[in-house]
């Protein structure tokens, strides 16, 4: 039980959280959850009715495009974006919303995130030493100075740094070097659970590998849990235990990595997956992409809910797709998602191709090129309304669409303002005569 303060609030974490229905611990829970940034019109809905659970020990990634809103929950879960709807629970205990200090305190000291931009995420005037060390300033985490340099040394070298580095500046590292600095300074704070957004996007391919198995490392060596934010799933599937899909702030699908790989259910997983680049350039020539687009849902009257179909696995959908991704999920064959064009349907790709861009070309020269609608066509026909509709019907001849268009708009305000002066003007002589 978590122990409480004397506003009834809990003011520590219990040691374990709830255990699930599948027997393992829910370290983090995320409950329903809407993100809105703005007030007013202006409102933005980030994230919208959000839930997963991430069991403890494992990496659980989150994936999407870029705006899909896993940063958001990211840095929801270290509670730097409020929520405005649902709670976010850590080993059973509500974080989301107004917490006591103390455990502020603790969620600070057992959730860490390290950075996209490692650059950005470091005190450019703060030496290596002090970034590491801030935590354990902050929290004493150090019996005394000597405790403290051994732990900072020691973190140090388990990222492959060397200790001379502590007394150097980030602008003097590389893009991994920084990245690494970055993921000693969460570690050090010996976290349970880490949040990693897209450690890996701003670094060569060379350096990725490293840093991966770092992180990989320290998993396997200090039981750490990751919530791992990506958009690239070719690298997500290979460090990950489940992967959750976001697409416009819903989560769409949750399973296990080679589940989700196997049976895609869900359109937009099956068009990130079919987007992983394939190394060999003749069959990534001819790789089919599957496109996602959102209309072929229909969600007027039927809504949609997150639902478990067996096996783990999670897919948002109304009744009629919850039936069908459950009739495909058992048949037990697995889903393919990458598709090559045999060398026969080349041609004929190609052939719709040069259909389409030809339909494009007759439609743009169907325009005739004078058809610009310049403003002074409307300036004229305001002060010659009879000479614009003249020249309005030309051009409504001529297929001169746009300029008609501003002929006929100047000529009409135009003969409105002569037939108001006109009238101003008999009305006067009335009440000169009279």
């Amino acid at each position: 039980m978590a122990n409480k303060d004397t506003k009834g609030r809990a003011s520590q974490f219990p040691e374990h959280g709830p255990i699930a229905e599948n027997g393992k611990e829910v370290l983090l829970s995320i409950q329903d959850i809407d993100i809105t940034f703005g007030n007013g019109d202006n409102t933005v809905k980030a994230v919208q009715d959000a839930s997963f659970d991430i069991y403890k020990g494992e990496t659980f990634s989150l994936v999407g495009e870029s705006g899909s809103g896993k940063t958001t929950i990211g840095r929801a879960v270290i509670r730097v974006n409020p929520l405005s709807k649902g709670r976010i629970l850590y080993k059973g205990v509500p974080i989301s919303g107004k917490i006591s200090k103390a455990l502020d305190r603790e969620v600070i000291r057992n959730i860490q995130m390290v950075f996209q931009d490692p650059a950005a995420s470091l005190n450019e005037r703060a030496t290596v030493d002090y970034s590491i060390s801030e935590g354990l300033y902050n929290f004493h985490l150090y019996e005394n100075e000597a405790d403290r340099v051994r732990k900072v040394e020691h973190m140090i070298n388990e990222v492959g740094l060397l200790p001379e580095h502590l007394t150097r500046y980030p602008h003097e590292f590389s893009g991994g070097q920084r990245q690494r600095i970055g993921i000693a300074r969460a570690m050090v704070m010996e976290p349970e659970l880490v949040v990693a957004d897209e450690p890996i996007s701003a670094l060569d391919v060379s350096i990725r590998a490293q840093v991966l198995n770092l992180m990989k490392k320290f998993q396997k060596e200090k039981g750490v849990t990751y919530l791992f934010i990506a958009h690239d799933l070719s690298i997500v599937r290979f460090i990950s235990d489940r992967i959750g899909v976001i697409y416009k702030g819903h989560i769409v699908e949750v399973a296990d990595a080679e589940e989700l790989f196997d049976f895609p259910l869900h359109p937009y997983t099956h068009s990130l997956i079919s987007a992983i680049p394939i190394p060999d350039p003749q069959l990534e020539k001819n790789k089919i992409l599957y496109t996602y687009d959102p209309s072929i849902h229909d969600y007027e009257t039927d809504k949609p809910e997150f639902v478990c179909i067996g096996h783990d696995h999670w897919v948002y959908g109304n009744k009629k797709e919850i039936e069908e991704y459950k009739a495909i999920r058992e048949k037990g064959e697995p889903l393919k998602s990458i598709k090559i064009r045999k060398p026969g349907e080349e041609h004929l790709s190609n052939n719709i191709e040069n259909i389409v861009d030809t339909k494009a070309e007759e439609e743009f020269l169907a325009t005739p090129i004078h058809d610009t609608g310049s403003m002074w066509y409307t300036v004229l026909s305001f002060f010659l309304p009879i000479v614009g509709l003249i020249l309005g019907f030309i051009f409504r001849k001529k297929n001169h669409i746009r300029n008609y268009k501003k002929c006929i708009k100047g000529a009409v305000a135009g003969l409105i303002v002569i037939g108001v002066l006109i009238a101003i003007l008999l009305i006067g002589l009335i009440l000169v005569v009279i």
